[in-house]
């Protein structure tokens, strides 16, 4: 019997605005075995967002709880509000096989690059900050000095697009999320990533 290959874990960081989110969305419906991890916020749900789809919602004192009970591989405060990585989530979900793709911003990314070395991280970049700006306007939930925060928060985050092993420019949906998937389908059949047991099937 062939052993379950662990999944790979694929972090995806981006400045508020840049379409993260709505790309991260999109390529779980288009590469199988790829689903995305969940994570935890003290956020209030944005207008549509689903509890336990979107993200897990809960308040800050249970947050904070889990924080001390060591159950997030990394979590951070963003724009004033917490956020986490459940460990058992994520751990959950490569061990059954699955390519986890886990949407995070750059202070998460830092934390999880520690534990998970092999991990592919990709970065997402606006077209310009001008695109941006117009982005941010569009959510009617953010007030104008939340969104003067994230432009400002957003510059000093572009700056560490070197850190990770790609880049997209997010300008066309379409191009990105094909960008995106090539990313993918190519680290899952790089040489380390290959299923010894597979090798040794052929072999025999």
């Amino acid at each position: 019997m062939l052993k379950r290959r662990k999944g790979s874990l694929f972090i995806i960081s981006a400045p508020s605005g840049a379409g993260k989110t709505t790309l991260c969305k999109k390529i779980v419906t288009t590469v199988d075995s790829l689903v995305p991890s969940v994570s935890f916020t003290t956020r209030k749900p944005r207008g549509g967002e689903v509890n336990d789809l979107d993200y897990t919602f809960i308040g800050e004192e249970e947050f904070r709880e889990m924080i001390a009970g060591g159950d997030f591989v990394e979590w951070a405060e963003v724009h004033g509000n917490l956020y986490g990585t459940s460990r058992d989530r994520l751990e959950g979900l490569m061990d059954s096989g699955l390519d986890v793709i886990l949407d995070i911003d750059t202070q998460g990314a830092r934390q999880i690059r520690k534990l998970y070395g092999d991990g592919v991280f990709i970065f997402i970049l606006p077209p310009s900050i001008e695109i941006l700006r117009r982005r941010l306007e569009k959510r009617r939930s953010n007030s104008r000095e939340d969104m003067a925060r994230r432009l400002g928060a957003a510059i000093d985050e572009i700056k560490e697009y070197n850190n990770y092993d790609y880049v997209i420019i997010n300008d066309v949906l379409k191009d990105s999320v094909r960008l995106l998937e090539a990313i993918i389908i190519a680290e899952r059949h790089k040489t380390e990533r290959t299923d010894k047991s597979i090798i040794e099937k052929i072999l025999a």
